[in-house]
């Protein structure tokens, strides 16, 4: 029988290194890796916020719930994943992404972490011993990506995207990679330190049936029925105690309204309530608010935030808010119009979502000052991201911020508030900006993000000669735009050899300055060319930027695009020196393109 009441069921609380002493399979009936960038990083972004301190010092004692999966036990003495297969997958990927950087820093094995990637058992029908993986794909979508990471044999770039789980496992995998680079700084200690807090403190819950038939009906019933309360449920109880009976009916309603609006755009209601209060209320902005401390915060500060004396208000503020959240997440202003600085920022954003506090505090300024608004925190948000500041960094400071702009009522208002905080705070970083960007390379940031960059460079000179067309990033983001490498990334032996640095040929490739955007159709016939031969493909793009690359547009005398396309450089032939002066003139851009004070002052080769 099939009934819960009448199966043997075992749940177990497991931190991730207990789970990783066994071994699973992901059954082929399962559907396959789906997981984006934004998932990737949004775990990991989680985890390390809950144990790292602004100043990147690990909190004693705390402990992280990831959740549940549910399994059965195969013959073979393996545990097959019916539930929690995403997670695991990911999980699996981190202790692969932390092997593979301490292998690089340190040059030593790390005999625990290799034992949770692979190791030997036996097999309880053979009693042979067997060298397993810790997770192992079925679905045939996978064609042993997973398999190839954990073995290290190869270089991850190096596998070929055949099918979209290789390619969505693969994209995990470097954004793990990037993540570690960019919060962990390739210190050697401070990876093992992240294994060590990833592995003991980070727990689940792991639910074993005998069959898969009880796993399946054990999983719909776990995503039926919900869990306990939470800070979410123990403010709707207090807001049913201040309101009289007769008023439930329309209470319920309301509340029924804001879950829908946060679950319509999937948005976590306790960081909702996070972004609120910091939003709406003076907090501590040097500790900020855990999602532990909601209900408590709520609860000594009920009169002050209109429970009190209005609860059904108080609830109608939340959906507003809620509504205007759900907005900006699909690059709409608070009054539903499409807001293309929203959409530039959703570009940029990722997993990051603590600008919302920001646009939650201004989203009553009225359109022309709303936009102009969301231009800024941009900017700021960029600053930030490529100067790697930690994320509790962002909270402190927007929260502080909001206080201010809540109290913005004009264009010249507004201003002295970005020139005040945003401005000064990034002038403060330009010394990491510009180092940033002249390292800038394909393995130190998101692909997303790069191209991003990419195509806000590309859009400026464009700009600059033919005006704002008012569509922000969209033409050069689009999938009939690819990014450009001019130097191949897979040359021929030839190609390879005759570079004038060919020992460091994988690194000039994936730098910046070789990086630009193209139109499909010239990038397919550029393929892999000479730059020689590639050269008229890129004086027939579109774009200013990457047609500049072999010759400069002129129209008339001082005319707007003579002016635009000034200080490009042309380049003859390309060599490693070609790639540094390009990375060199895009980093004077790129103080443009995002506000900061210049101190780029190399002279234009």
């Amino acid at each position: 029988m099939n009934d819960l009441n009448n199966i043997k069921i075992e749940s177990r609380d497991l931190s991730v290194g207990d789970l990783f002493k066994d071994f699973f399979s992901v059954p082929d009936f399962q559907r396959e890796y789906v997981w984006q960038q934004e998932q990737v990083e949004r775990l990991l972004q989680d985890v390390y916020d809950e144990f790292y301190d602004e100043a990147g010092n690990i909190i004693p004692g705390a402990e992280y719930f990831l959740g549940s999966v549910v399994a059965c036990q195969a013959p073979d003495g393996t545990y097959q994943l019916i539930d929690g297969q995403q997670r695991m997958t990911t999980l699996y990927l981190v202790l692969c992404a932390i092997r593979d950087a301490l292998d690089r820093i340190c040059k030593k094995q790390n005999k625990v972490l290799n034992a949770m990637i692979s190791d030997a058992a036996i097999d309880p029908r053979t009693f042979e011993v067997v060298e397993r993986y810790r997770i192992t794909l079925q679905y045939e979508d996978s064609e042993g990506v997973l398999e190839r990471i954990a073995a290290g044999a190869c270089p991850v770039d190096d596998i070929p995207d055949t099918t979209a789980s290789v390619r969505n496992i693969k994209s995990a995998y470097q954004s793990v990679s990037i993540f570690l680079h960019d919060f962990l700084d390739t210190d050697g200690q401070r990876l093992r330190q992240f294994h060590g807090v990833l592995t003991t403190r980070v727990k689940l819950i792991r639910i074993v049936t005998p069959t898969i038939a009880n796993a399946l009906k054990v999983f719909e019933t776990i995503n039926d029925r919900g869990v306990g309360l939470n800070a979410m449920d123990l403010l709707k109880n207090m807001l049913f105690m201040k309101v009289e009976s007769k008023d439930y009916p329309k209470l319920k309603d309301r509340w029924k309204t804001l879950v829908d609006r946060l679950d319509s755009c999937k948005e976590k209601p306790l960081r909702f309530l996070r972004y609120f209060i910091m939003a709406h209320h003076e907090i501590d902005s040097r500790r900020g608010i855990r999602e532990d401390e909601i209900h408590e915060w709520f609860t000594r500060n009920s009169n002050r935030c209109g429970i009190d004396s209005d609860p059904l208000g108080f609830v109608d503020r939340l959906i507003e808010c809620a509504a205007a959240h759900a907005n900006f997440l699909s690059q709409r202003d608070a009054w539903g119009e499409w807001n293309q600085h929203l959409y530039d920022l959703s570009l940029l954003g990722g997993a990051l979502r603590q600008q919302f506090i920001l646009l939650m505090a201004g989203r009553k300024l009225p359109p022309d000052l709303f936009g102009p608004l969301c231009e800024a925190i941009e900017k700021l948000l960029f600053c930030y991201i490529i100067t790697r500041e930690p994320t509790k960094t962002l909270e402190r400071n927007f929260a502080r911020w909001a206080r201010q702009l809540r109290d913005v009522k004009s264009a010249q208002h507004l201003k002295s508030f970005v020139e005040t905080n945003f401005v000064q705070d990034m002038n403060s970083r330009r010394d990491r900006f510009e180092l940033a960007f002249r390292e800038l390379a394909q393995d130190r940031i998101q692909q997303y993000r790069m191209r991003y960059i990419l195509a806000k460079l590309t859009e400026h000179i464009d700009r600059r000669a033919y005006g704002d067309k008012g569509t922000g990033l969209k033409q050069y983001i689009a999938k009939t735009v690819h990014v450009e490498h001019i130097l191949p990334q897979t040359p021929s032996q030839k190609q390879r050899s005759e570079f004038d640095k060919r020992d460091e040929y994988g690194e000039y490739a994936i730098k910046l300055g070789n990086l630009a955007l193209l139109e499909e159709p010239h990038n397919i016939s550029a393929s892999n060319k000479e730059y020689a031969e590639k050269r008229d493909y890129y004086s027939q793009s579109n774009f200013l930027l990457t047609e500049s690359l072999v010759e400069r547009p002129h129209v008339g005398q001082n005319s707007r695009l003579n002016r635009a396309v000034e200080g490009l450089i042309q380049f003859y032939e390309w060599d490693s020196r070609a790639i540094e002066n390009r990375q060199k003139m895009l980093t004077r851009l790129a103080f443009e393109v995002w506000g900061m004070e210049s101190k780029c002052t190399e002279s234009r080769e």
